[in-house]
């Protein structure tokens, strides 16, 4: 899973049967502090997202078991109100388990 903000709208004259009534947006991965991460994409929505929100996505097989089998590689399986991560902090290779020699 990850996270993607919802940038543009896909038309499609024809598509498959089983995506009839979905809506094909287009999604920009993005990281928690949320700048851009990857490449757009079209994805499936699956939730009811709108222009410029926060979606969760799933990619690939878990996409397509989230619609029915339907032949997706990408898919909103959610909207995201946050995205909130702790601030990073090196860590004691104590706490990894390491001793000292």
């Amino acid at each position: 899973m990850m996270a993607g903000r919802v940038i543009g709208v896909c038309v499609a004259t024809q598509k498959d049967p089983r995506l009839a009534g979905r809506k094909l947006l287009v999604v920009e991965p993005i990281r928690s502090n949320g700048t851009a991460a990857g490449k757009p994409a079209i994805a499936v929505d699956l939730v009811g997202a709108g222009a410029g929100e926060t979606v969760l996505l799933a990619k690939s097989r878990d996409a397509s078991l989230a619609a029915a089998d339907a032949p997706i590689d990408l898919a909103i399986i959610g909207i995201a109100d946050a995205l909130v991560t702790p601030p990073h902090r090196p860590m004691d290779p104590a706490e990894r388990g390491f001793r000292s020699c």
